[in-house]
């Protein structure tokens, strides 16, 4: 996967607030721990969760360095993060308040393929929406951010390892018709289908993980249907991500998805590119 030829990609992004900057710094460092795992030439050790999902020891050694990091740079904000929920319960947040979500290794199943398509993903949400958000894949070098400024206006930012960021945006939909990105495990079934019958499709890609906000954001693709069970820390960084990148989020009752709702679960929802 290839940002070459993305939108805006000739000029340099916004700066960055030191916020972003630093998240993107975390992750990048949690990606180089995911990554000794993933290259050691054993098969990599997995167990289920009580809801039958995997985990490997490189999910819970990412999260223990991110919690950490979170807690030394905001001691007062609370982590909300996939593993220590399943292990321990699911905290209890006030939604008035910010929090942090954490998904360690979003796409844990691609991550044991080798497939390389999995990231770690880290938002922080406030009033109940992520204003700032990172999405590192580190098997493709990728980090992809976004976030809001004071004013509200939205940055988003696209690196490979190493080199500086670039600005994406959100394309508007190519008269050919929209490109359609789905789940590579859960990217079919009726629900999906009657929801795309009557939308002039030009083409359909499937991608791990987060990657599918992240390519809508970068203008790859124009629409991420999700039918399907998600948890708030699957999606809060990509969400955040696309809506700096001028794209929409919305359940299929057209209100923005919220964070900090009962259980962490979303609903089924809609991630769209630019709309008028």
């Amino acid at each position: 996967m290839s940002e070459s030829g993305m939108n805006n990609s000739e000029q340099e992004a916004e700066p960055q607030d030191d916020l972003l900057a630093v998240l993107r710094i975390l992750a990048e460092r949690a990606g180089k721990i995911a990554l000794a795992y993933y290259a050691e030439a054993e098969e990599i050790e997995v167990r289920s969760k009580a809801d039958a999902s995997p985990v490997t020891e490189a999910d819970e050694a990412c999260e223990a360095f991110l919690l950490e990091a979170l807690h030394k740079l905001t001691p007062d904000v609370p982590v909300v993060s996939e593993e220590a929920s399943s292990q321990s319960g699911l905290p209890d947040i006030d939604v008035t308040k910010p929090f942090w979500l954490v998904d360690p290794l979003d796409g844990t199943r691609e991550f044991i393929s080798r497939n390389g398509e999995f990231t770690v993903n880290v938002a922080l949400i406030r009033n109940q929406r992520p204003v700032a958000g990172v999405v590192h894949a580190p098997a493709l070098a990728m980090t992809w951010c976004g976030g809001f400024d004071d004013e509200g206006k939205g940055h988003a930012s696209f690196n490979e390892t190493d080199r500086p960021p670039m600005a994406i945006e959100a394309r508007r939909t190519p008269e050919a018709g929209e490109t359609v990105v789905a789940s590579r495990r859960h990217g079919s079934g009726e629900d999906l289908e009657t929801f795309l019958a009557e939308r002039k499709i030009a083409e359909r890609v499937t991608a791990g993980s987060s990657l599918k906000f992240c390519l809508v954001a970068s203008g790859k693709a124009d629409l991420y249907p999700r039918f399907g069970p998600t948890m708030e820390w699957d999606t809060a960084a990509g969400q955040a991500v696309l809506t700096a990148a001028g794209g929409l989020v919305e359940t299929l009752d057209g209100e923005p998805l919220r964070y900090g709702k009962a259980g962490f679960a979303n609903p089924n929802f809609v991630a769209v590119n630019q709309r008028d």
